[in-house]
């Protein structure tokens, strides 16, 4: 049905100067143009002929209007048509107070929005108080700024919001909110930082930075400058100062970024780079970039050109800090953009110094003040402050002249030494970071055949301050010969010292027999060793009968539900390259890992699962919420890229160019470290990620569709990995305190309390009550970590092997469990 034309009506009573007809017809016109009178030449000569009458005349239009508006219920949209047209034709009007009031109102309502989206009465309702030399309210100012800034933005918004320069920042954001009330010295840097709305600064841009800089140095200092910005930045992410109003759809603006304000975070990430460096500076960069590479729902990372900013700014800025920096974001960082730029930032300075990347990543690690390998003593005074690395944290501790330990910071450290005390707390905070950096990179070269020099690796790994702290709990080997490090020494089984050598590589168990490995379990476990990760214990995967059998494929995690989000950030971290799986008409490539070293292209096949079509199978922003998994395969590195429609459907070779498809690699010819760490890292997505692994789906989720899948994996046949844990509980039961009442049979850690006895599945972790076989829910309260009780662990990182001992204990002691979600599942199904 077309809509009417009202545009005749409007005029006839703009002819005939009745203000009552003119007000309906302008409200019908409104209709018309859906509220756009800037954006649409009909409507706006319509609003020019009517500001073209007289004074008089259109008071009586505004009068008329007003008594509209109190006719109409508080929930009739036509109320906001009302405020915009009298805005528009009311300039320089007395306004009736009813109308004055609920225009006001509006204006508050517009303050609480993340985005303008009636686009058509914004820039006429903020117009009508500029034109009467009224203030904006700040949080009008923001909410105009951010539409403006929006994909589907609105002219008129655009053109109002380059009108409106006060204030310099958007209000709501407690970085921006502290940045203003600063002081107005402040403001030019920050005024120009808005203007940063490129990838990176240009010429013109730089050189009127540079010179901001200067002036401000000149005027407080360089130290003041520095300590200024990093304030600011050290608020970033904090909660909104001004809570904003929340859409149905869309992510949640009040976990987002300020658009606006992150324009201003980038400006003022590249004129850090413009001060002399300083390790304060680094450390707050690189933890913007994870603050801002955080994901928001339905959004993603929250604000990844700010974090590129500061890679950018990183990257410019000379010394070790920014180096070191740049080597541990590209350890943690995920998100492709700004992963990319980490790496052509360590490559260019790779580059300069005439270094492989491998070795620009192991010289960027600082000893943070470590004098010793994980060990360091600072005098203060009378007072020894003693860093220690312990696992993967470093502690800080205090000694008294006499040499007897203090449980605080003494309190003439505070008075007389407190930049020294800033440091020290900042060295040890930075050595946690790194720690858990360095293991990761070390983990990955299994795959990366890197060879040493002994005297090289020496210096890098098994003596550098920080990264010996992990160097010494792995296992080596030296000329063909394994060894690891205890009692101040390298050393082989037999306890030999090995004090040199010429080519150094990292252990690993797959080719090596089982006696061996058995040993070298052993081995640390008498020196009370706890590995970084897995290595003695890393699980191993050898071609089975049926990939034999299949040839070129591995079926060994196909059919399996995992939820794609934890699957794609895992993927990522594990050096996977991966695209999430959207509902829509379009096709997508395996999750892929490329193996330069070994010429060779893992790939993992998946699909969106689309369930029954159901909303609460996708995201509001279209993403399916879980995967489909299939088949295991390898091709040579360059071969064309396999691709399948999103929603599932058969791979099929993408060919371009008259090129010819390519066979992928039968997986006998893989080499077996490659087959056994691809497949292990797979194994790892599906125990992480799969959703049999979600205690409270023991209904099946959503519509029952996966009460087979969820039982059958829960209580299911073990993984490797799940083997692994199995063998490893086996030695460490029979020390617990608890050992009396455990056993292990099979797939179960059975475990007898007061009230019931109870099977805890060594894969997933669920839990089964006897009699019965009735399923006890227990969701874990956050980030399990095994207590003291629990003893000597091999290795750090398997959480559900956590998790199994701290049920086994809190089980074992039923009776004295308090949380009643639990008591009430053991105490019913009992009687």
């Amino acid at each position: 049905m077309a809509t009417r034309n009202h545009v005749p009506a409007a005029y006839r009573a703009l002819e005939e100067e009745s203000a009552p007809e003119l007000a309906t017809a302008l409200l019908k016109a409104a209709l018309q143009f859906s509220g756009h009178w800037q954006n649409n030449k009909n409507a706006a000569a319509l609003l020019a002929a009517v500001n073209a009458r007289p004074a008089g005349f259109r008071q009586r239009l505004v009068d008329a209007l007003a008594e509209t508006l109190s006719a109409l219920a508080d929930d009739s949209p036509a109320r906001v048509n009302v405020l915009a047209i009298a805005s528009a034709v009311g300039r320089g009007l007395a306004w009736a107070e009813p109308l004055t009031a609920e225009r006001r109102e509006m204006l508050e309502e517009i303050g609480r929005k993340g985005d303008a989206h009636y686009h058509g009465w914004v820039p006429e309702l903020v117009g009508a108080e500029l034109g009467e030399g009224r203030t904006v309210p700040p949080a009008v100012v923001a909410c105009v700024r951010r539409s403006a800034l929006s994909t589907y933005s609105y002219k008129p918004v655009i053109a109002l919001a380059a009108a409106l320069t006060e204030p310099v920042l958007n209000v709501g954001e407690a970085w921006a909110d502290r940045a203003m009330t600063d002081g107005e010295r402040w403001h030019a840097l920050l005024a120009h930082a808005v203007t940063a709305t490129a990838a990176k600064p240009s010429g013109k841009w730089e050189k009127t930075g540079r010179s901001l800089i200067a002036e401000a140095a000149k005027e407080t200092g360089e130290d003041e400058v520095r300590e200024r910005l990093l304030g600011w930045f050290r608020l970033v992410g904090a909660p909104r100062t001004l809570a904003l109003d929340e859409e149905r759809f869309g992510p949640v603006p009040n976990e987002t970024y300020d658009p606006y304000n992150a324009n201003a975070l980038r400006g003022l990430a590249w004129l850090l780079s413009f001060l002399p460096p300083h390790p304060d500076t680094a450390r707050v960069l690189g933890t913007l970039v994870e603050t801002s590479l955080r994901k928001v729902p339905g959004l993603g990372p929250r604000g990844p050109k700010v974090a590129n900013a500061c890679v950018t700014a990183l990257s410019r800025i000379d010394g070790e800090a920014a180096l070191a920096e740049l080597a541990r974001l590209a350890t943690r960082v995920t998100f492709k953009g700004t992963l990319k730029m980490l790496d052509s930032a360590l490559e260019a300075r790779a580059a300069a110094l005439g270094l492989g990347r491998e070795e620009i990543e192991e010289l960027a690690v600082p000893a943070y003040g470590l004098t010793a390998v994980g060990r360091a003593e600072h005098a203060l005074g009378e007072t020894t402050a003693l860093v220690e690395v312990r696992g993967t944290k470093a502690l800080l501790s205090w000694r008294s002249a006499a040499g007897k330990a203090v449980k605080s910071v003494p309190a003439a450290v505070r008075r007389d030494h407190a930049e020294e005390l800033k440091e020290l707390k900042a060295a040890v905070k930075d050595i946690d970071r790194m720690l858990g950096a360095q293991a990761e990179r070390l983990d990955r070269q299994f795959l990366a055949r890197r060879t040493w020099s002994y005297g090289k690796w020496r210096e890098r790994y098994v003596d550098h301050p920080l990264v010996g702290t992990l160097a010494r709990r792995l296992l080596w080997v030296v000329d063909d010969t394994p060894v690891g490090f205890a009692d101040g020494e390298l050393r082989t089984l037999a306890g030999t010292p090995v004090t040199e050598g010429a080519e150094v590589t990292l252990w690993h168990p797959v080719d090596r027999e089982p006696a061996e490995v058995a040993a070298w379990r052993d081995w640390l476990e008498r020196h009370g060793i706890t590995q970084p990760f897995k290595q003695a214990h890393r699980e191993v995967y050898p071609l089975t009968d049926a990939e034999v059998r299949t040839g070129t494929y591995s079926n060994r995690f196909a059919a399996h539900y995992l939820r794609q989000h934890q699957f794609h950030s895992l993927a990522a971290v594990r050096g996977w390259r991966n695209q999430l799986r959207l509902a829509v008409d379009d096709t997508a490539p395996p999750a892929v890992r490329e193996l330069p070293q070994w010429g060779l292209r893992a790939e993992y096949w998946i699909e969106g699962d689309s369930g029954d079509g159901a909303y609460e199978d996708i995201t509001d922003s279209g993403s399916f919420l879980r995967l489909r998994t299939d088949q295991v395969r390898f091709y040579p590195i360059g071969a064309p890229q396999n691709t399948a429609h999103a929603c599932g459907g058969e791979y099929t070779m993408w060919l371009r160019g008259g090129e010819a498809p390519v066979d992928p690699v039968p997986l006998a010819e893989v080499p077996a470290l490659v087959l056994s760490e691809v497949l292990r890292d797979v194994d790892l997505f599906v125990g992480v990620a799969s959703v049999g692994n979600d205690p409270t789906w023991q209904d099946g989720g959503p519509g029952g569709r996966f009460h087979d899948y969820w039982n059958a994996y829960g209580f299911g046949e073990l993984s490797q990995t799940a083997e692994t844990r199995r063998l490893l509980l086996e030695r460490l039961v029979p020390r617990l305190a608890i050992a009396d009442r455990c056993r292990i049979e099979g797939r179960f850690l059975h475990v007898r309390g007061e009230l019931r006895a109870y099977r805890i599945h060594l894969g997933s972790g669920n839990i089964l009550m006897d009699p019965g076989d009735q399923y006890l829910c227990i969701v874990p309260a956050g980030r399990s970590a095994s207590g003291p009780e629990t003893g000597y662990l091999p290795f750090e990182g398997d959480r559900t092997l956590a998790l199994i001992l701290s049920k086994a204990m809190m089980l074992a002691a039923d009776t004295g469990i308090t949380d009643p979600t639990i008591t009430r599942q053991i105490l019913r199904e009992r009687a």
